[in-house]
């Protein structure tokens, strides 16, 4: 049996463990961003696809490999997959759901800590000498704040979401208000600490809204003007999820405006991000109100060993005639 990998070579290697199922497979590795022709004359008679979150897999190259039983994100993000044309043709598409949720939470309050603490403004201004007038300015205006003395709103309430709120509770946080599809029962609220409402509740009571929901043909873009006009006066926002879930234009009026105080950004949409990025290319008040981080949140070393055994244990059922615990495109 033949496995294509799609992403960064040597991952396999380097990440899953030394008995694993996946090194009994024969194995050929392509760079993201190849055509199909080339995918096709790699290992167009592969029986799995490891693809790396961002790469991609058309229905174009789905359709072409007649063995293909299985292609699997390497993370957790499935929606540059066409779900469709491998339910048509009854290939297995499934993704590493929770192998990065302990270190997107992390990266989410290192955001929310960025923002309250303009750590990225306060480092300017050391460096050009300005520590004491920045220091003096937060003192006399009196609204440095700390997380818990905030309401935080978590959009979407999976593992990730989960995690964020353990992660809240422990910094002492005693308001986390959290919206999804399914409410919560009361004793789950209780478990972790949170309280079910509505979307346009939550934004106008949060002082800190964070999204994390997958981008789905219902949520890709949700972060436009009208989510952004319902948030609270001044609050923050937080996106470790996916940049699509996000209306740019929209984010940068509601920050020139004042509506949004500062924006914490793991991700853009349309990664790898290019100079001309809507959010790369705003005037200077703007951009001193956004805080990057490279889309580092989920790609710590234990969380792509999480992902690999996750992957080896779905193609290993796959491969015996099992249905692998971990699909997406049910049929």
């Amino acid at each position: 049996m033949k496995l294509l990998h799609i992403g960064k070579a040597n991952n396999l290697e380097k990440y899953a463990a030394p008995d694993s199922f996946l090194f009994q497979l024969e194995r050929v590795s392509c760079p993201i961003g190849r055509t199909t022709d080339e995918y096709l004359a790699a290992a167009g008679d592969a029986d799995f696809i490891i693809a790396d979150a961002i790469g991609g897999v058309s229905g174009e190259l789905i359709e072409a490999m007649p063995r293909l039983r299985l292609i699997h994100s390497e993370g957790v993000a499935y929606n540059r997959i066409d779900i469709e044309a491998a339910r048509a043709k009854h290939v297995w598409v499934c993704n590493s759901r929770g192998m990065n949720a302990s270190a997107v939470a992390e990266q989410t309050i290192l955001l929310m800590l960025g923002l309250l603490r303009d750590v990225a403004g306060g480092d300017r201004a050391v460096r050009q000498g300005r520590q004491i007038d920045v220091k003096e300015g937060w003192m006399q205006r009196g609204d440095l704040r700390e997380l818990p003395d905030c309401s935080v709103g978590l959009i979407g309430f999976g593992d990730i979401g989960r995690a964020t709120a353990r992660l809240l509770r422990a910094f002492g946080v005693k308001n986390i208000l959290c919206a999804k599809r399914t409410p919560l029962s009361p004793e789950e609220e209780e478990a972790f600490g949170v309280r079910c409402c509505g979307l346009a509740q939550l934004l106008s009571e949060s002082d800190i809204v964070s999204l994390h929901l997958p981008v789905t043909a219902d949520t890709a873009g949700m972060a436009d003007s009208a989510f952004f006009s319902a948030m609270k006066d001044g609050a923050f926002f937080v996106n470790t999820s996916r940049g699509e879930l996000v209306d740019d234009r929209a984010l940068i009026e509601a920050i020139a405006s004042g509506k949004v105080a500062m924006a914490g950004l793991d991700t853009l949409d349309d990664e790898p991000v290019r100079p001309d990025h809507p959010l790369l290319n705003v005037p200077d008040a703007v951009a001193e109100r956004l805080l990057f981080s490279p889309h580092i949140g989920g790609i710590t070393a234990a969380s792509f060993r999480r992902s690999y055994a996750m992957i080896a244990q779905d193609i290993r059922d796959a491969a015996e005639g099992r249905v692998p615990d971990r699909v997406v495109n049910p049929w």
